[in-house]
């Protein structure tokens, strides 16, 4: 029945609140007003940040990955001997260059007679950086070079002892399919797989 129905605001009563009032803002610290109460610090220790930021050791710097043509990647820059045992490398993101890495790898080396690289390898700049050193740069020439350098494709035909070395590396799975997040820890299992090729 209608009159069995009662209305909406019949005996309602409103709940007391059960702490006191306050402002919420009031502990805001708000642009310019320098409020010391509150800090924009919302990290547990204050050397944690983001990914980017806060200097903490993350990001593609730290791991040595970069986007290149086939995807993301690590690539091994190395100098072998004529055996191909490793005596120098560095690693870096995949879309480096050959050429950035390469003086800072001979300079960690005693001069030699000679140098095999391909055509990567081929600028002035290299070639009188080897020249300084008494080496004998073994280069192919870039096509698109327009004064060519004497190049001796006899001595040419040893360089594929690097070749070697890099097949040999990619034998061990750890550096074949990197599972190592961080550049450091990656460059330590391809100095550890470098000795053992050494012994071997």
């Amino acid at each position: 029945m209608p009159s069995d129905l009662w209305p909406a605001h019949h005996d309602l009563q409103s709940l007391s609140p059960l702490v006191a009032a306050r402002h919420l803002d009031a502990d805001v610290d708000r642009a310019g007003t320098g409020d010391a109460r509150w800090s924009a610090v919302d990290r547990q220790h204050d050397s944690q940040g983001t990914a980017r930021g806060g200097g903490r050791k993350r990001g593609a710097e730290f791991q040595a990955i970069g986007r290149s043509r086939g995807g993301r990647g690590t690539k091994i820059h190395l100098v072998t001997d004529g055996t191909g045992r490793v005596l120098t490398f560095v690693v870096t993101p995949g879309q480096m260059g050959d050429m950035r890495p390469a003086h800072d790898l001979l300079a960690r080396l005693p001069p030699s007679a000679k140098l095999l690289a391909d055509a990567a390898y081929d600028s002035n700049g290299l070639r009188a950086f080897l020249a300084e050193r008494g080496t004998l740069p073994v280069i192919p020439n870039n096509p698109t070079r327009r004064r060519f350098h004497p190049f001796d494709k006899t001595a040419y035909r040893a360089r594929n002892a690097i070749e070697r070395t890099f097949s040999r590396l990619k034998d061990w799975r750890r550096i074949h399919t990197r599972y190592n997040k961080l550049a450091n820890n990656f460059a330590s299992a391809v100095a550890i797989a470098a000795a053992i090729i050494c012994w071997c």
